[in-house]
């Protein structure tokens, strides 16, 4: 390719996040590894993770108890042994992250083990409300220190690539190009696999807790390459994200419900009672639509969340940086009550993968919230998610190393440069149109008619192209809507397959469970 640079290498990594920083890692023991991520390393959705890692080390709990509160949560749709791997492989993959740096916040000898809505135990592991970034911190540290990784910053894959494997007789993912998004040239990578850990799509909604990051472009480009995708109607909605939720709206973890936090009514009263026995420790999805009812039928225009039952050295011991957030708003907790919306917060579908992470496409591989493992099911039960990241990756390494004997190189071939339209659709009002109808039509209350009408109003966006505004950063930017275009339009179309109301799906034209017809994951193929 003309203006263009050549890189081989044997495993490609999308994303810099959890999943793909402890695989990246995993993979070097018996590969070359070459991270792409479009933005600086620490930017992405394990950097945000407050609440934990969801794992069992106290004796009193146990990996039954744990896999029968993440089936309670999934709603019928969990894979039964994808929950079994995660809860009896989770301890061990804690303690390779405590092995890589990772300080877990202990109580004497022991750690400091949370709570959270769903959970039946103390179990959430956790770095004080940061989890996330002291999980991002150590394992940048020991990826700089690996001589087999290579990492691109602000780099773009554009497009996967694939080609004919005479082996196999079948077509085979075997690399990706990529766009130097500062630098405006290409980049060809030719690889033996593919790992995709490029994050959610929480970013198609107005409200949401997720990054501008979070633009679901792994989905897109992995269903676009032929492989398939599961489930993507179960969009997790957090419950408690702070007031006002405009653009990235501050998350207040599930872990202050979990220590005796009260949800309240503007008035004072208390409401989740009259939703679940658990009152404010309901599974989220429960959470979520019962303070988006109680809002609708109050015209408020957030619910309150109380601390006052919580002593303050436990509030600034355990939520410093919830604490230091509502302090700059103005809020003194425990003593004033936080004002809470719900906000867009994880992807419980994705990228369909087996229990070692390899999709349906030949040479590509899955991990982390892109993937859909079959863990979550029609929700996901609070700090899962951290641990599932790990764990899948784990497996995915460990597969990929008997595959890589299997998945030789293939011949080369150049891929021409994209044509990238001059003029055409203004790039942030496509953004806002997105953003608004998936949150109004694709939310946390959908219906046929809703539905419809943001298919429709997707179809309309994509009969012209996004005008390019620029060279690399313009053209990295018409490509981020083209894929969140592409994954909305993806949403939707799962939504109007589920014609019934389970976990995250909740639909007023089908308002009850269907278990004769839909007790079962659904995959859209290319």
């Amino acid at each position: 390719m003309k203006g263009s640079e050549r890189i081989r290498t044997d495993v490609l990594v999308v994303g810099s996040g959890i999943a793909g920083l402890s695989f990246a890692l995993k993979a070097a023991r018996y590969a070359d590894v070459l991270v792409a991520t479009k933005k600086e390393r620490v930017e992405s959705n394990t950097n945000y993770a407050q609440g934990g890692v969801a794992a069992v080390f106290d004796p009193g709990d146990s990996p039954d108890l744990h896999l029968s509160d993440t089936l309670v949560a999934g709603a019928g749709l969990c894979h039964l042994r994808a929950v079994e791997e995660l809860v009896r492989e989770g301890p061990e993959r804690i303690r390779e992250l405590i092995a890589w740096g990772v300080e877990f916040t202990r109580e004497e000898d022991r750690f400091a083990l949370g709570r959270e809505a769903g959970h039946s135990r103390r179990r959430i592991l956790h770095a004080a409300d940061l989890t996330g970034r002291e999980i991002e911190r150590a394992l940048l540290a020991a990826v700089a220190a690996e001589s087999r990784i290579r990492v691109l910053e602000d780099h773009v894959v554009w497009s996967l690539q694939t080609a004919h494997d005479p082996d196999s007789q079948r077509s085979r993912c075997s690399g990706a190009l990529v766009l130097d998004v500062h630098g405006g040239s290409w980049i060809q990578v030719d690889a033996r696999a593919v790992v995709l850990a490029a994050g959610g799509c929480a970013y198609l909604y107005r409200h949401t807790t997720n990054p501008a990051i979070a633009t679901g472009d792994g989905i897109a480009m992995g269903y676009a390459a032929g492989a398939a995708v599961a489930n993507l109607e179960f969009v997790q909605f957090h419950p408690t994200a702070l007031f006002p939720a405009e653009s990235r709206a501050h998350l207040i973890s599930e872990a202050v419900r979990g220590e005796g936090a009260i949800l309240r009514r503007l008035d004072g009263s208390t409401f989740m009672e009259d939703y679940h026995p658990a009152a404010s420790l309901a599974p989220r999805d429960i959470v979520a639509r019962a303070i988006d009812a109680e809002m609708k039928a109050s015209g408020d225009p957030h619910v309150l969340l109380d601390l006052s039952t919580i002593p303050a050295e436990r509030v600034a011991e355990r939520f410093p940086y919830i604490r230091g957030v509502c302090l700059e708003e103005g809020i003194d907790i425990p003593a004033d009550p936080i004002p809470v919306v719900p906000a867009a917060h994880y992807q419980c579908g994705g990228l369909l993968t087996d229990w070692d992470g390899r999709t349906s496409l030949a040479g590509l591989f899955a991990a982390g919230e892109i993937a859909c493992t079959g863990v979550h099911g029609a929700n996901r039960l609070a700090s899962n998610s951290l641990l599932e990241a790990v764990v899948f990756s784990h497996r995915a390494a460990q597969r990929l190393r008997r595959d890589l004997v299997e998945l030789t190189p293939l011949a080369e071939q150049e891929v021409p440069i994209p044509k990238i339209a001059q003029a055409g659709q203004d790039s942030n009002e496509v953004e806002g149109r997105i953003r608004s109808l998936m949150w109004e039509d694709v939310g946390i209350v959908r219906s046929d008619e809703r539905l419809e009408s943001a298919r429709a109003e997707l179809d309309r966006l994509s009969e012209s192209p996004i005008a390019r505004d620029g060279t690399g950063p313009g053209a990295f930017r018409a490509r981020q809507i083209e894929f969140m275009r592409d994954v909305a339009t993806l949403i939707v179309r799962s939504a109007q397959r589920r014609r019934e109301s389970r976990g995250l799906h909740y639909t007023q034209s089908h308002p009850y469970r269907d278990n004769e017809r839909f007790l079962r994951d659904t995959v859209l193929v290319r």
